[in-house]
């Protein structure tokens, strides 16, 4: 084993790009990229939100949100509204199309644990792992930027 092998953090890098890969690969077909999937599922599963709760849902910035829901716009899977009350807040909706995407798209799933040679007991340890990480982590970070304050 090389010194990157033994290290944690290249192996969830590596574990992420070979995900992200096997997402690409599969969403080619309907043109969509790994994080405009993200947004469908949190619509599909959540109904509509504003760019700010997809952004916080997400961990994605506004830089990164903003072009992505324009492309889905201008591809009729997403509309974006103005809310009428505070016209700083843009609400993401589905369209009809984008609500269709979700049956069409409902195989994207096993799909990729098949990739990853996953059963469903195994997937759930995995992401129980990968939440407490996840969580030991932002922790930690959280009192980081406490104590330098």
């Amino acid at each position: 084993m090389t010194a990157l092998d033994q290290m944690v953090c290249f192996s969830l890098y590596s574990a992420s790009r070979a995900t992200t890969q096997a997402y690409r690969r599969l969403l080619e077909r309907w043109g969509l990229t790994y994080p405009q999937y993200l947004v469908l599922v949190e619509l599909w599963t959540q109904g509509p939100r504003s760019v700010r709760q997809l952004g916080d849902d997400l961990a994605l910035d506004s830089g990164t949100l903003s072009p992505l829901l324009r492309r889905m716009e201008t591809a009729g899977i997403v509309t974006r509204s103005r809310d009428q009350a505070d016209g700083r807040v843009v609400t993401v909706d589905l369209t009809a199309h984008g609500r269709e995407l979700r049956t069409e798209m409902a195989d994207v799933p096993a799909q990729v644990a098949q990739c990853m040679s996953l059963t469903v007991e195994s997937a759930r340890e995995l992401l129980d792992a990968l939440h407490r990480l996840t969580g030991s982590v932002q922790a930690s970070n959280s009192d980081a930027a406490a104590v330098a304050s």
